[in-house]
């Protein structure tokens, strides 16, 4: 059994198939997934799990190169926006409209989705290489 660290089968094989570049999505519970990408809903039931954890989690994991956040989420949002900047560092952000980003979607590898029930609560991540 795994020590420490994401414990889910599907989302540590995703994980572990990433290559520099790739994207993946954790998406809030509305978020609309497209039938052709690969899907691991950890939902549970509204607001559970929530947003950040699962970011956390992820975060810990992936090296990360770059962020896209729909623009909305600054006015929308801003608190979780605060929290993602934190947790995020000196990640480059890209912010693209909402409607913009349910396209970039597509490109995903997968959609994580969450639990989480507020406004605007999706990322994208793009994997970074780390060669440290």
């Amino acid at each position: 059994m795994k020590k420490r660290g994401i414990l889910n089968k599907e989302l540590n094989t995703l994980l572990a198939s990433l290559g520099h570049t790739d994207t993946i999505v954790i998406a809030d519970c509305g978020l609309p997934i497209p039938n052709e990408n690969a899907r691991i809903d950890l939902s549970i039931v509204k607001g559970f799990p929530p947003f950040l954890s699962v970011l956390d989690a992820v975060v810990d994991e992936l090296e990360i190169e770059e962020i896209v956040l729909a623009e909305e989420i600054k006015s929308e949002n801003p608190d979780l926006y605060e929290s993602i900047k934190a947790r995020m560092g000196d990640v480059p952000v890209q912010f693209v409209p909402h409607e913009d980003f349910k396209e970039m979607t597509k490109q995903a590898k997968a959609v994580i989705r969450t639990g989480e029930a507020t406004p605007y609560a999706n990322i994208i991540l793009r994997s970074g290489v780390s060669f440290s």
